[in-house]
């Protein structure tokens, strides 16, 4: 049971939190709203073109359209998450979410969040693979391999973050019920509890550099191989090649991962309320509308296969 204390000194049971977020702009309300239903629109409908092209068009059956085919599919499933619980708190003003409703906003956000940062490492462990290693290519990286990766990514969080959420979810919040965010995360959760919160702080961390610090190393040693393989081939037509090929996944890495780790590895008294969400704007919401173009308009293959998707509806449609 979740407890608070009222102004008489009495303990009474939290029945629902509030989600302040953006409630400090009421002039902006009709704004934010229009703003918001746009950016859902084109994370759902970029990444479900990409899905499309990657099942339909034989040129992109390969490991790497596999990735990305998974993390458009993830990406459209993060921002579902945040984005229509902005949009429901903005269109009927009605802030409240229950403590079930919080929990399990929190549990598939964390767990989202990890598969993440998992098939961002896998994506470039497929690009190691193909520019380091091509002629082992087929094998390392066969159909079986893949699905058991991509498998592993989607499924080993969701254990931790199981016990992760109940554990925060076991304090008692004596403060206030009022969350100073636009969805429920761990800062500002924490921030509403009585009494010491150091064992989910320190859990918390532990499974950030679990979950976020170890992929990013696996990234960075990746890369490091690729650059390194990529530089000693010996013409400049073949060394750009190779590289665009992986810059699409890299641009990704980088504000993912700088944008996060930002706001999760800061220490605790630099935290505020507007740094937070701006912040979190920018890794749950911005940058999954921004993935589609990145690696569309970066991709030879994927512009061609959207082309042809494009050509094919308007024949159908023509017909």
């Amino acid at each position: 049971m979740k407890h608070t204390v009222d102004a008489g000194g009495n303990v009474s049971t939290v029945r629902h939190f509030v989600l302040l977020g953006f409630s400090d702009l009421p002039e902006l309300q009709g704004f934010l709203s229009g703003v918001f239903t746009i950016i859902y629109l084109v994370v759902v409908i970029g990444n479900s073109l990409i899905i499309t092209i990657t099942i339909l068009d034989p040129a992109l059956q390969r490991p790497m359209y596999f990735f990305l085919a998974n993390f458009s599919s993830l990406e459209i499933c993060y921002v579902s998450v945040t984005l229509p619980r902005i949009l429901f708190n903005i269109w009927t003003q009605n802030r409240n979410i229950s403590v079930l409703g919080c929990a399990t906003q929190l549990y598939f956000f964390l767990i989202l969040a990890a598969t993440e940062c998992f098939l961002l490492a896998m994506m470039s462990y497929d690009r190691y693979v193909a520019i380091c290693h091509p002629l082992h290519y087929s094998l390392l990286m066969n159909p079986k391999k893949c699905a058991q990766l991509a498998a592993a990514s989607w499924l080993g969080p969701v254990p931790v973050q199981i016990g992760q959420t109940c554990q925060i979810f076991s304090l008692h919040f004596c403060k206030s019920n009022e969350i100073a965010h636009f969805f429920c995360d761990i800062p500002p959760i924490l921030k509403l509890a009585c009494g010491d919160t150091s064992a989910q702080e320190v859990s918390a961390c532990v499974i950030t550099m679990l979950f976020a610090a170890v992929p990013f190393t696996l990234i960075l040693t990746s890369y490091s191989k690729i650059i390194s393989t990529i530089l000693r081939l010996p013409t400049a037509q073949g060394r750009a090649k190779a590289f665009s090929t992986c810059s699409s996944h890299l641009l990704v890495v980088v504000l993912f991962f700088v944008s996060a780790s930002t706001n999760y590895l800061r220490p605790k008294t630099s935290h505020s309320a507007g740094t937070d969400t701006l912040l979190s704007l920018l890794y749950t919401i911005l940058i999954p509308m921004f993935n589609p173009l990145i690696y569309s308009l970066r991709n030879k293959d994927v512009i061609a296969a959207l082309k042809k998707l494009f050509l094919q509806m308007q024949c159908h449609v023509s017909s």
